[in-house]
C-alpha cells in the first residue's frame, strides 16, 4: 500500500519550486495565456492549448469525438488520439518525474506515462505531435510566433532582446511561459464542497458523508479509493493522488481503435517511458487527481467509460464473474496486459449498488465551484 508523505512532499514543494521576482512571473503568466489560447501556432490554425484542455470544461476537450471516442480529434481534423486527453487542473502539483527508492515506485512528471519531467517540459511535445498540433519543427513554431510583434516584444522584455538567435532557448522560452500560466491560480481553486467541508463551511449530505467514510476506508468492506488518492494532506488541500502509476486492468476501447486505425496496437502506458525497462509495468498509467473528475469524463487512459459511475463499479466488480459493464451490458473484458494488473486495492470490493452511488455523490463535491453547473 502506498503513502500518503508523497503527496505532502509534493503540496509543499510545488509551492516554493518557483524562481523570478512577482512581476515577472506575472507577466510570464500573461504571455503564456496568449499562447495557451492561440491556435495560429498549428499547423493548420485550428488547435491550441485549449482545444483538448478547456478553461471552462474543467481542463479537458469537450468537442464531440473527445466525448464520444474517448480521445481527441488532431489539427488536421483526421488524426484520432489513442489517449484521453488528461485535465490538466492541478497538474503543476505533480512532481518532477523520477523514482522514489522509500516507496520503490516512479512518481511524478507529466502525460499518462510520465514522459516529460515537468510542465516546461510536457508544453513542447503538442505542438510538435503529428497527431496533435502537427507543426513539423521547432523553427515553424518560432516562426508563427515572431508573426505576432506583441509576442516578440513580450520574450524580448522578459527573456532577453537575443532571445530569437538561439531556436532552443526561445522554445524554452515559449514552453516555459505556458508552464506558468499553468501554474496560475486559474489551474487551481481549491474552492469545491470538499474543500469547503474542510473549512467548516460546508455540511456534507448524508450520501456525501457515506461516500467519503467508503472513500478513505482502507480495511475489508471499503473502497480503498484513498490508497492511490489520498484525501488528506498537511495543508487541507489534498490533490486525491499519490502521482504514481497503476495497471488497473482497463479494457481495450474498441470503437476508438477502430477509428483510430490502432487495432493491432497495444499501449504500453508506463513502460514506454524512456526511463522506465521493468516489463512488469506495462499498462500501467499515472494516478490521475480527482478533483472535477465528476465533470471531466470520460474516462481512464482510453477514455472508454463515459460514466462515474461506471468507473466506481468497475472498481468494485472488474474480477467478479458474471459482473456486467453497465454500459455495453456486456460483462467486462480483460486489459491489454491482464496478468500485471492491481489486484491488491480493486477488483472484487464487495461493495453495495448503494455504496456506489454514495461514493460517486462524495466525488461530486471535488468539484470546483466554478464547474458546479457542469454537473449531471
Amino acid at each position: 500500500m502506498k503513502s500518503t508523505s508523497i503527496v505532502l512532499i509534493t503540496v509543499l514543494g510545488a509551492f516554493f519550486s518557483g524562481c523570478g521576482s512577482e512581476s515577472e512571473v506575472s507577466s510570464k503568466v500573461v504571455l503564456g495565456e496568449s499562447l495557451y489560447h492561440d491556435t495560429t501556432l498549428s499547423a493548420n490554425k485550428t488547435m491550441s492549448c485549449s482545444t483538448c484542455h478547456s478553461l471552462d470544461e474543467g481542463f479537458i476537450d469537450p468537442r464531440t469525438t473527445s466525448k464520444t471516442l474517448g480521445a481527441s480529434l488532431g489539427d488536421d481534423q483526421t488524426s484520432i488520439a489513442d489517449r484521453n486527453a488528461p485535465t490538466i487542473g492541478y497538474a503543476f502539483f505533480s512532481p518532477n518525474f523520477h523514482f522514489d527508492t522509500d516507496e520503490g515506485l516512479f512518481i511524478g512528471g507529466q502525460f499518462l506515462d510520465g514522459r516529460s519531467i515537468d510542465l516546461k517540459e510536457q508544453a513542447k511535445e503538442p505542438f510538435l505531435n503529428s497527431i496533435e498540433m502537427g507543426m513539423p519543427d521547432i523553427s515553424s513554431v518560432l516562426a508563427r510566433v515572431k508573426e505576432n510583434s506583441s509576442y516578440v516584444s513580450q520574450f524580448q522584455a522578459l527573456y532577453g532582446r537575443d532571445i530569437f538567435e538561439d531556436e532552443t532557448k526561445a522554445y524554452n522560452a515559449l514552453a516555459d511561459a505556458i508552464a506558468e500560466f499553468e501554474k496560475s491560480s486559474e489551474f487551481a481553486s481549491f474552492d469545491s464542497k470538499y474543500d469547503r467541508y474542510l473549512a467548516g463551511e460546508y455540511t456534507l449530505s448524508p450520501e456525501e458523508e457515506r461516500g467519503l467514510a467508503l472513500f478513505v476506508d482502507e480495511d475489508a468492506g471499503g473502497a480503498m479509493c484513498s490508497a492511490c488518492h489520498p484525501a488528506v494532506s498537511v495543508d487541507n488541500k489534498p490533490l486525491f493522488t499519490d502521482f504514481s502509476y497503476d495497471n488497473l486492468g482497463v479494457p481495450i476501447n474498441h470503437t476508438l481503435r477502430t477509428e483510430n486505425g490502432k487495432t493491432a496496437d497495444k499501449d504500453v502506458g508506463l513502460f514506454g517511458n524512456p526511463a522506465v525497462n521493468d516489463t512488469g509495468l506495462q499498462g500501467a498509467f499515472k494516478v490521475s487527481s480527482l478533483r472535477n473528475i465528476a465533470v471531466t469524463g470520460p474516462y481512464m487512459h482510453n477514455g472508454l467509460f463515459k460514466d462515474l459511475k461506471t468507473v466506481v463499479h468497475f472498481y468494485n466488480t472488474r474480477d467478479l464473474g458474471g459482473a456486467v459493464n453497465p454500459e455495453t451490458n456486456s460483462t467486462w473484458e480483460t486489459g491489454e496486459f491482464h496478468a500485471d494488473r492491481n489486484t491488491a486495492e480493486l477488483g472484487n470490493l464487495g461493495l453495495s449498488d448503494r455504496d456506489e452511488d454514495d461514493i460517486v455523490a462524495f466525488l461530486k463535491t471535488l468539484t470546483d465551484k466554478r464547474y458546479e453547473h457542469l454537473i449531471h
